[in-house]
């Protein structure tokens, strides 16, 4: 296989097969060598394990996970890659490209079909525009895997993978915390892009909860008490709760007293346990 993160050999696959970066899709291909080895064993990949891949760029982390898991299907929604794809990982027999929008993937189906008997891991280096309603949709779906690993954006991985309480966190925070157990793995530098983006990047790691800590039928209800506590950051819980869930403040202040709360709380103070036992009580 050629050299991936060889700017020459980048510009020269280009050149060969009229490929130009796309600001709209925020392509930002890496061109660190060390970078995707790493995703790939911190990730998961390995013997009996099929690999997810979002957003292949040349190939280059397609390559490792390939060379690691059993099977990787990677999921690239720009039609242009696919000749170069067929020529960077034509040594690969063991990768399947399916050209199409993650978001519109039936995901369930496709680790059915492709993945039987398998464990399952998702790899991903993710344009920054839709870095979390990937995230959400592949949470949200309770999906068969193992673990989710993401470069993102430093900034959104501090958002995503912030302790609870804590100054950082915010409703995404919980909504993570509440699918996965989700860490922060290494951090990666602007200059190992091409084209460098104007920010730097983490990888991150979410590793799937198996059990979750409600019933389906309470979760509504939970992200409703999330999405209201989070809405006015500044404000007081019982201001804020009051207003999002039309409910009377002396009720909130109540509720927040049987969690061991004061009214003048604010939702950046309660962990994520405080925030379901919040949930149970205001119905």
């Amino acid at each position: 296989m050629e050299n991936l993160s060889n700017i020459s050999v980048i510009r020269e696959l280009c050149e060969r097969f009229g490929f130009s970066f796309s600001k709209s899709l925020g392509q930002n291909f890496l061109i660190n060598p060390t970078v995707c080895p790493r995703i790939a064993e911190m990730g998961g990949a390995g013997k009996g394990v099929g690999a997810i891949e979002i957003g292949t760029g040349f190939g280059i982390l397609t390559h490792e996970l390939a060379l690691r898991a059993d099977k990787v299907v990677a999921i690239e929604l720009d039609s242009r890659l696919l000749p170069v794809l067929a020529y960077t990982l034509k040594e690969h027999e063991n990768i399947k490209v399916i050209n199409q929008d993650v978001l519109k993937v039936d995901m369930k189906k496709l680790i059915e079909e492709e993945f039987a008997g398998m464990d399952v891991v998702v790899c991903a280096n993710l344009p920054y525009y839709i870095t979390s309603p990937v995230i959400m949709a592949l949470l949200e779906q309770r999906l068969p895997i193992k673990s989710v690993t993401v470069m993102v954006q430093k900034e959104a991985a501090a958002r995503l993978c912030a302790p609870m309480p804590s100054r950082d966190c915010g409703a995404v925070t919980a909504a993570v915390r509440y699918y996965s157990e989700p860490k922060v793995l290494f951090p990666v530098g602007r200059g190992s892009f091409m084209p460098a983006p104007n920010v730097d990047s983490c990888v991150i790691r979410l590793d799937i909860r198996q059990q979750l800590l409600l019933p389906e039928e309470e979760e509504k209800n939970l992200f409703r008490v999330v999405k209201g506590a989070f809405s006015q950051r500044r404000k007081t819980l019982q201001n804020t709760l009051s207003s999002s869930l039309k409910i009377g403040k002396a009720e909130v202040a109540a509720a927040l007293e049987q969690i061991g709360q004061k009214p003048t709380a604010r939702a950046e103070e309660l962990s994520l346990e405080e925030l379901i036992a919040l949930s149970k009580i205001i119905r």
